[in-house]
């Protein structure tokens, strides 16, 4: 009987033993000679700095035009998660300072089939590790193999140069975006067909808009007038309005066939035609863009 649990015993170390040694933690990280980053879109909507993970895919950082010009983290990986988990971002010092300890960033949340994201605030303190010379780096649950995890380094090697390219395309990012310009609500001054000054304000900034974005699909532009001047005159005068808006934009590269203007003169009044304010409201002209 001893004999047999001494056996079950030594049978038990051995297995643990095997189990242990089969386990693993496999490495994605760039060395000093194929660390890459590279600033690969730099137009005045978005900014994109990239960096190749070697067998693995790449890290992302990107910034879009807005008011705020956040920033967004993007690990893109090859082979995306089989199930639902998180990994944790440590940043790591360099092989060089190895004595100092790795310090917790955040959690990463790893969803079914889908690349992993980061916000603004963790975007930019991965950044700022980065600067420093050290390796932003997630650890993880391999979901194909139970027994083995995961680490993802992003390698600082080679990163300034690009890193002050990327500053300086998001410093000349518009400061506005696609959603802030789609719909617009313009209005004219009274018995004329000069934009008000806000209203000028806001065509600027479409103009910029759309010499910058070459996907623009559609624009509609309508445009209303208020009940006085005679409605003839009235829907002459909207027409004349929508058709010249049109040409503006076609001067700045539009396709006219993407374009379409109606007047429609009196027609659908969104306020009082008695006093100046719902006069002021009802000579508007209305621009809605889409893309593709």
């Amino acid at each position: 009987m001893k004999l047999s649990l001494l056996f079950f015993s030594l049978g038990l170390t051995s297995t643990l033993c095997v189990n242990s040694a089969h386990a693993a933690m496999r490495q994605y990280s760039a060395n000093q000679d194929n660390s890459h980053w590279e600033v690969v879109k730099t137009t005045k909507l978005q900014c994109q700095l990239n960096h190749e993970i070697p067998y693995y895919g790449e890290a992302i950082f990107k910034a879009n035009a807005s008011k705020n010009k956040n920033l967004t983290f993007n690990l893109d990986m090859v082979v995306r998660p089989e199930n639902y988990d998180i990994a944790g971002l440590k940043s790591v010092p360099p092989s060089w300072r190895a004595g100092l300890p790795a310090r917790d960033i955040t959690d990463m949340k790893l969803l079914k089939k889908f690349d992993g994201e980061l916000d603004n605030k963790t975007a930019w303190e991965m950044l700022s590790e980065l600067e420093k010379g050290f390796h932003p780096t997630f650890y993880y649950q391999d979901w194909q193999n139970s027994a083995d995890k995961i680490a993802v380094g992003v390698s600082s090697v080679n990163f300034k140069q690009a890193y002050w390219a990327f500053l300086q395309c998001r410093d000349g990012l518009l400061p506005f975006s696609f959603e802030d310009i789609s719909f617009t609500v313009m209005n004219y001054q009274s018995n004329s067909s000069t934009l008000t000054k806000a209203s000028q304000q806001r065509l600027e900034q479409i103009a910029q808009y759309l010499q910058n974005d070459s996907t623009i699909e559609s624009i509609n532009i309508t445009s209303y007038t208020d009940s006085y001047g005679g409605r003839w005159n009235n829907l002459d005068l909207s027409r004349k309005r929508a058709k010249a808006i049109k040409d503006y934009m076609v001067s700045l590269g539009v396709d006219a066939e993407k374009v379409d203007a109606t007047g429609l003169g009196e027609k659908r009044f969104v306020d009082t035609n008695d006093n100046i304010l719902g006069r002021d409201k009802n000579r508007r002209l209305i621009i809605q863009i889409a893309k593709m």
